[in-house]
């Protein structure tokens, strides 16, 4: 269970090419307020790619579209 004034939220990774979430983690918000993007790697594609962040409660594996 997270801590009543605990400012870390977990967030999904979604991958840039194939637009499934395998990764999961927390980053601190007050310190990084910009979106995260990590290159992990994909076993899908077999390779590494860019991953970007997304809510972790989305119910499907895509990516939105930005605005």
């Amino acid at each position: 269970m997270a801590k009543k004034g605990d400012k870390r939220k977990i967030i999904g990774l979604v991958s840039e090419e194939s637009g499934e979430r395998i990764y999961y983690t927390t980053k601190n918000t007050q310190n990084t307020p910009e979106k995260l993007s990590l290159k992990k790697y994909s076993p899908k594609l077999r390779r590494h790619v860019v991953f970007l962040e997304t809510k972790k409660n989305l119910g499907r594996n895509e990516v939105k579209p930005k605005k």
